[in-house]
């Protein structure tokens, strides 16, 4: 008899490297869910005997869909399949009761060494015969497009950051979904000042190169306490200009760093930084567009939100390459969706 398994991730690239990880000779029944809500309704339905279950998800987290699964005991076992891998994340789905935590991209033989762990799928036999290969293309999955790839892989490049950050400075950071789109220069500048409607903000710039491929990272923090800043990495003394751009600078390597490095471990393409550059501190984000160099006329935008939990630090991270980039990147890409 098939088992039940529910594969739970806003991501289609997601759900379909997911599928894929399964061992091949499992007989399983395998549906979908892009978020924790449709989650909770194929459980219900005897859908997910087995849930692999994404935490970052709009409608219905996966923390939520755990709550929910111990609140009303439904019929399932939960593996949490994240690329945010930050300690803090590990201790909390544990103790909502997962049974065990994978980091994205999934690899095969670890899932398998888990499954048998917990005596859900054991290792048949050499002899034994395997059934037909468990891909989402036969499982009502649909295209995926590069957009929906990009996104991907700036959620797990953007865990790898958050997962650094946490560990050095002791503390949980908040990760929304990444948002993904192509866009005019007007109007990314558009956008921006709108979401920040005159607040004041403060902009770290770092260009970047790789093979065919040109970009800026920006971190832009707003709402933002340099004073829980100052307390985080230790800093004693008068927060000046000076000191206040010095704190920033240091948030925005770390962040930067890790962010291309999750980049180039699943694109296989090596990034180099230029030195970053404080584009402005406490003020309006449009007089800072208009003094930006960039002259790109298409930009393909991945911005990735992340806040300090229980501190007043507020961040976006955005990632902009230029349109000539796009074609590399498509390429690069392109291995994921095979």
């Amino acid at each position: 008899m098939s088992t039940p398994i529910l594969i739970c991730d806003d991501s289609n690239l997601a759900r379909k490297q997911m599928a894929r990880a399964l061992p091949k000779n499992w007989d399983v029944d395998i549906s979908f869910a892009s978020n924790g809500l449709e989650a909770i309704e194929a459980i219900k339905s005897g859908k997910g005997d087995v849930l692999f279950l994404d935490l970052n998800m709009p409608e219905m987290d996966g923390y939520e869909v755990l709550e929910v699964v111990r609140r009303d005991d439904l019929p399932t076992m939960i593996i949490v399949v994240s690329g945010d891998i930050q300690p803090e994340a590990h201790r909390r789905v544990m103790k909502l009761g997962a049974l065990d935590f994978i980091e994205k991209p999934v690899k095969s033989s670890q899932l398998e060494e888990i499954l048998d762990r917990y005596g859900i799928f054991c290792k048949p036999e050499s002899g034994d015969q395997a059934v037909d290969d468990n891909d989402s293309e036969t499982s009502g999955e649909t295209a995926i497009s590069s957009l929906d790839c990009y996104q991907e892989v700036a959620n797990v490049a953007m865990g790898r950051a958050a997962d650094l950050l946490a560990k050095l400075l002791g503390i949980f950071v908040v990760m929304p979904v990444p948002k993904v789109g192509i866009v005019k220069r007007e109007e990314l500048f558009a956008t921006l000042d709108q979401v920040y409607d005159g607040d004041p903000v403060s902009v770290i710039c770092q260009g970047f190169i790789g093979a065919g491929v040109a970009g800026e990272s920006l971190l832009i923090f707003h709402k933002t306490n340099i004073e829980d800043i100052a307390e985080l990495l230790h800093f004693q003394g008068n927060i000046d200009s000076a000191a206040e751009s010095e704190l920033l600078m240091d948030i925005a390597s770390i962040l930067f760093g890790a962010c291309l490095k999750g980049l180039t471990e699943q694109l296989d393409v090596g990034f180099s930084q230029g030195q970053p550059i404080v584009l402005g501190q406490r003020t309006k984000i449009s007089e800072l567009l208009n003094r930006n160099p960039m002259n790109w006329e298409s930009i393909l935008m991945i911005e990735m939100g992340c806040r300090i939990e229980d501190r007043n630090i507020n961040c976006n991270l955005m990632l902009l390459f230029s349109a000539d980039s796009i074609s590399s990147l498509n390429n690069y890409i392109s291995f994921l969706t095979e």
